[in-house]
C-alpha cells in the first residue's frame, strides 16, 4: 500500500471513529410535554430531525404528557429533565408545595387561552355570554383565569353555565349545539373546525387577551438538580429550542413534514394549520421587546398578582421572580 493509500485509509478511519465517539457521547435528555404531540409542539420535533439537538450533543427523548400536573410531576419525581407547560401551573404549585422546578424559557408569551363558538352563535364578545352554556375540560389551564376573566370584564361568572367534561367531547358538544362555547386554546381552531366541518358550522375564536388577560402560557421547566448538575446541557437544549422555533415561523409547511415524519398518523394540511394559529402566541410584541424565550420580572409580577387572586393564595407566599432563571432565558 502506498503511503498515500494508507494515509486516506488513516484519515477515514480517524472520521469513522470520531463520528462514533459523537453518537456516543450524545448526552440523553427526555422532555414531558404538557400534551399529545401536534403543531404548537412541532419545534421540539424539527430541533429533532434538522439536527439541532445533534449538533448540540444532546439525544432527547419526547415525551407525550397528559396537562401541565402531569408534566411536572414527570420532572420533579425524576422522571424527566424538562417538562414543557403552562407557566400558571408552575407558580401555583411552587406556592404551594415548593416543587424543586425552575423555569429556563417562554414558548407563549402571549395567553393562548379562548373561547370558541360557532359563527350566528350570536356571541361576538364575552359581554354575550351571561346566560349561555360553555363547557370545558377539567384538566386545562384555562379554567383557573375563567372566573376572574370574566368578573373583569363585568361578567358574573354564576350566570355562566360551565360544564367541564372529558376534553374528546368539547367540539362534538359544540358541533351539535348542547353548548354555546368551549374554553381552548386559540391553537386548536383547526382541530375543531375539521370536526365543525361535519355540522356544517364554522368556528369563530374570543381570545382571552383581548380580554386583559397577560401573562405567560406554556414553557420551558427543568429540575433544579439538573439545573446545578448539568447547566451546560439546558444551555445547549433552550439553543436547540429556540432555532427550532426560528425555523417553524420560517417554514411552517416543511415544520409540519417534519412532526410527520416522528409522527406518521399526523395530518401534514392540519399541522401546518395548527402551526400557523401558534405563531401569534409565540412571537408577538411581548417576544419582539424582550426577546424570544426570555422572561421578564414585571410579568411576573403581574401574573402572579392575577394567579394569587384566582387560586385564592396569599400574595406573599411566593416571589415569582424567583422561579425562574433569568440568565438563561436571554
Amino acid at each position: 500500500m502506498s503511503v498515500f493509500a494508507a494515509r486516506n485509509v488513516a484519515a477515514i478511519l480517524f472520521t469513522l471513529t470520531l463520528g462514533s465517539s459523537t453518537a456516543i457521547a450524545a448526552e440523553k435528555v427526555s422532555i414531558a410535554l404538557g400534551w399529545i404531540p401536534g403543531g404548537e409542539r412541532t419545534h421540539y420535533y424539527v430541533a429533532r430531525a434538522r439536527g439541532f439537538f445533534a449538533e448540540e450533543g444532546l439525544d432527547v427523548t419526547i415525551l407525550a404528557g397528559k396537562g401541565a400536573t402531569d408534566a411536572i410531576t414527570k420532572v420533579a419525581s425524576g422522571n424527566a429533565d424538562f417538562a414543557e407547560a403552562g407557566f400558571e401551573s408552575l407558580l401555583i404549585a411552587k406556592a404551594r408545595g415548593d416543587v424543586p422546578l425552575t423555569g429556563v424559557m417562554v414558548m407563549m408569551s402571549k395567553m393562548p387561552d379562548a373561547l370558541i363558538v360557532t359563527a350566528g352563535s350570536g356571541i361576538k364578545s364575552l359581554a354575550d355570554l351571561t346566560g349561555k352554556k360553555v363547557a370545558t375540560s377539567p384538566f386545562t389551564s384555562s379554567n383557573g383565569p375563567w372566573p376572574y376573566l370574566l368578573r373583569n370584564n363585568g361578567i358574573d361568572p354564576d350566570k355562566v353555565q360551565l360544564f367541564k367534561v372529558d376534553a374528546a367531547a368539547l367540539t362534538p358538544m359544540l358541533a351539535s349545539g348542547q353548548v354555546d362555547g368551549i374554553i381552548q386554546f386559540v391553537t386548536n381552531l383547526p382541530l375543531t373546525q375539521a370536526a365543525l366541518d361535519a355540522a356544517g358550522k364554522k368556528g369563530e375564536t374570543i381570545a382571552w387577551s383581548d380580554y386583559g388577560l397577560k401573562g405567560y402560557s406554556v414553557s420551558l421547566m427543568v429540575s433544579n438538580k439538573t439545573l446545578a448538575t448539568r447547566r451546560d446541557m439546558v444551555v445547549k437544549m433552550i439553543r436547540a429550542v429556540k432555532r427550532g422555533m426560528e425555523a417553524v415561523r420560517q417554514d411552517p409547511h416543511r415544520a409540519a413534514e417534519d412532526l410527520k415524519a416522528s409522527i406518521p398518523e399526523a395530518d401534514v394540511a392540519l399541522t401546518e394549520a395548527v402551526v400557523r394559529a401558534s405563531l401569534p402566541v409565540m412571537f408577538n410584541e411581548v417576544s419582539d421587546r424582550d426577546g424570544l424565550g426570555v422572561f421578564s420580572p414585571e410579568i411576573l409580577q403581574a401574573m402572579w398578582k392575577r394567579v394569587s387572586t384566582e387560586q385564592n393564595i396569599p400574595i406573599e407566599k411566593l416571589d415569582p421572580t424567583t422561579t425562574v432563571d433569568f440568565s438563561l432565558s436571554k
